[in-house]
């Protein structure tokens, strides 16, 4: 049985919005829970939990399910978001392909 993993507060309060964010916009186009759903091809519990911050639901279900109701992730417009991805890819290519990690000096001089 995998160990559970315990999760910073920042990262259970970003779920938590991103679940409130989603949940918000879904009740301002009226859809019940099941619509949504439906409409991403997910179960209604599915949502609940997603709509509750779960850190158990994939980020790509939660990302759909975001984007369908209409909450914007990282850039409002495509353009945008493409040309943020290249800039980052850029800067990635610009690093080391794989990184070590730092050689520990040890004082044993007694």
């Amino acid at each position: 049985m995998p160990k559970a993993h315990a999760y910073s507060k920042t990262t259970r309060q970003a779920a938590k919005l991103l679940g409130r964010l989603i949940k918000l916009a879904r009740k301002q186009r009226s859809w019940p829970e099941t619509e949504l759903a439906e409409r991403a091809g997910i179960a209604r519990s599915t949502v609940q939990r997603i709509e509750q911050g779960d850190l158990g639901v994939s980020v790509g279900l939660a990302f759909e399910v975001a984007h369908l109701v209409g909450v914007k992730l990282f850039e409002a417009e495509q353009d945008a978001l493409r040309r943020t991805l290249q800039e980052t890819d850029e800067r990635i290519m610009l690093l080391p392909k794989h990184t070590h990690p730092r050689k520990r000096i040890i004082d044993d001089d007694f």
